[in-house]
């Protein structure tokens, strides 16, 4: 029995360290394709095979930026194939002639042949079939412009259906025009009061508002004359306990208009994510982001908001056209989802007289619902030709226990032990250590690259984490805000970018981003593109072993098209900043030189050893 026993242990203790050694070959290995497989960089040449007998093979050094994992698959159906062996010593006349960067003697040469080229080739290659292949990244030629009437084009909405995001052949594969007359936006704080016509050329709102003096046209501009300072303060004095800029940062505004609501609550220190659908002509949200304010496209139908639980301080609707009483009141129960416990709900209708009895029911039914929310009725006044009523959330639940503004910013909320990531005591180290870390990064990029005389508004982060970046920007005095942006393929840490006074949604890059183009001055990118072709992760050790070694060309996303995402959010002017692994950046920089973009690759303060580099782009004005 002994002997059987220590037998058991000794096979025990040699299958563990056999699948650790495993594991670490996989999660070491995992940004492209394991070690199995010779290095497309240690390679001298790198063949271009057609299997069209018409056509010689190319020749080409390996100085050329490395090919993608994808080359190293073989497909003897595709034109376009990897080979990672020399090519043969070809003879002319009987002498030896070789293409390379050594010569007889094995010496390097400086004036190395290349063999013959014929740059028509390159350019009758599609783009569709290099990203595809990715299997000799020669160059990528440049992206043509779409259509003129695609110029307010938003992917996913764009269509008859509620929102259906194109797939295959249908995804965007152009640049994105600007309107005819587009000039640069009027920078901030000016924004707020007066953005050009040209920019959003659409009348329909100034229409539509015309009784509320919201929003005019005085001839190349659009200017927003009217403030809502009583409105705010009436709700104030209303409601006492709701403390703008300190018990209230983070505000839900729905149905937004031309975001006039959240446009003066900045200057009280909240930060108001407007929202309303796409409405034809109307572009309420282009409206709200051209003037330099936050805003999303979504509609508050019977799908659930993008945004996590207990996330606002505050969920205002005035005149949004709702009606919250349908199905049971399924609406509010979204609103009591997203609703922060001990916040509140303010709805401002039109006043309901005593002879209009169906206005009357529907008003009495919506007590009703909010009584049986728990909701508390604090206040219900009726002035000017509005009729307010504000609710009160009780004070429990996870997301209720957060710091007051500003140091929420800086205190690990409770919500953060709920994160689901491979780790748990250090949690709140790593929300530390992540803050600390953009604060170095962004203050070197400040000095170096100008920041502050690029007139940065509107900021998107691609891959926000704990919104450590956000919160950097605020200690900073970059005066801008941030759309904190977690991707589906990580861990969900958008209830803790909340908890710290922050706005942000989940998404999938491999989708486009439902805003309209040209919305953002800077768009923010670290890590992202390295997660975001990565694999998706399997169940079993062994499924995701095999496809890992046989399958290295399968990757999550598309690479092309979260660069041709940017470009359409984008403005002209703006700027990119992308951080990501080495091996990846010939190709991030190859795709923006196609799309227009001036480009530099810097070392980072790690020095030109490290394994990553940043990418800073500059969006230019093109033309049909």
């Amino acid at each position: 029995m002994k002997q059987s026993s220590s037998m058991l242990t000794r096979i025990c203790a040699f299958i563990l360290i056999f699948f650790t050694f495993l594991l670490y070959l996989v999660k070491h290995y995992t940004d492209g394709y394991l070690s199995f497989f010779q290095n497309p960089q240690s390679s001298q040449y790198t063949t271009l095979h057609n299997n069209n007998n018409n056509l010689s093979s190319i020749l080409l050094p390996s100085l050329a930026p490395s090919p993608s994992p994808s080359a190293l698959h073989t497909d003897h159906t595709n034109p376009l194939l990897f080979d990672p062996l020399p090519p043969p010593v070809q003879r002319t006349r009987g002498v030896i002639k070789l293409f390379g960067v050594v010569d007889d003697n094995g010496i390097m040469m400086d004036d190395f042949e290349v063999g013959e080229f014929d740059p028509h080739f390159v350019e009758e290659i599609s783009t569709e079939e290099l990203n595809k292949e990715r299997s000799t990244r020669i160059r990528v030629r440049k992206f043509s412009m779409c259509p003129m009437t695609m110029a307010d084009y938003i992917p996913c909405l764009d269509n008859v259906k509620e929102r259906h995001c194109p797939k295959g052949g249908e995804k965007l594969n152009c640049l994105v025009p600007a309107p005819k007359g587009y000039r640069p936006p009027i920078p901030w704080p000016k924004s707020r009061s007066e953005v050009w016509f040209a920019n959003v050329p659409h009348t329909r709102l100034v229409d539509d508002k015309r009784g509320q003096n919201l929003i005019t046209r005085d001839k190349n501009k659009f200017r927003f004359p009217r403030g809502v300072e009583k409105y705010v303060n009436q709700i104030s004095k209303m409601v006492p306990g709701i403390q703008f800029g300190v018990h209230t940062r983070v505000v839900l505004d729905i149905g937004c208009g031309v975001a006039s609501f959240g446009a003066f609550l900045l200057s009280r220190n909240v930060t108001t994510l407007s929202i309303a659908p796409q409405v034809d002509q109307e572009n309420q949200v282009q409206f709200a982001l051209e003037r330099g304010l936050p805003a999303m496209v979504a509609t508050f139908t019977t799908r659930r908001l993008l945004y996590p639980s207990q996330a606002f301080d505050l969920i205002h609707c005035s005149r949004c056209m709702i009606d919250w009483i349908r199905d049971g009141g399924i609406l509010l129960l979204e609103v009591n989802r997203m609703l922060r416990g001990g916040g509140y709900f303010a709805w401002a209708t039109q006043p309901v007289h005593k002879h209009e009895k169906a206005l009357q029911e529907q008003w009495k039914e919506m007590e009703d619902l909010a009584g049986r929310l728990c909701w508390e009725l604090v206040a219900k006044e009726g002035y000017v030709d509005l009729k307010l009523c504000i609710n009160h959330l009780p004070e429990n639940g996870y997301g209720a226990n957060i710091s007051p503004w500003p140091l929420r910013i800086y205190n690990p909320p409770d919500r953060l032990q709920s994160i689901q990531m491979d780790a748990y005591k250090s949690k709140k180290e790593l929300f530390k250590a992540e803050y600390k870390y953009w604060l170095d990064v962004l203050a070197r990029y400040i000095r170096a690259f100008h920041w502050k005389k690029l007139k940065i508004r509107n900021v998107m982060d691609m891959r926000a984490g704990f919104g450590g970046f956000a919160a950097a920007l605020v200690d900073l005095q970059i005066d801008c805000w941030v759309m904190n942006v977690v991707p589906v393929s990580g861990p969900n840490t958008l209830p803790v970018i909340f908890d710290r006074g922050f706005i942000g949604v989940m998404h999938d890059w491999c989708e486009p981003f439902d805003t309209y183009p040209r919305t953002y001055d800077l768009v923010h990118a670290a890590g992202l593109f390295t997660i975001e072709r990565t694999k998706v992760s399997y169940y079993c050790f062994w499924r995701k072993f095999i496809d890992i070694l046989f399958t290295p060309h399968h990757f999550r996303c598309k690479i092309s098209s979260i660069m041709l995402e940017m470009d359409r959010i984008l403005r002209p002017g703006g700027h990119a900043y992308i951080r990501d692994s080495l091996y990846i950046m010939d190709e991030l920089q190859e795709i923006a030189t196609a799309m227009g973009w001036q480009t530099r690759l810097r070392d980072t303060a790690e020095g030109p050893h490290a394994s990553y580099r940043d990418l800073i782009c500059e969006k230019r004005l093109l033309h049909t």
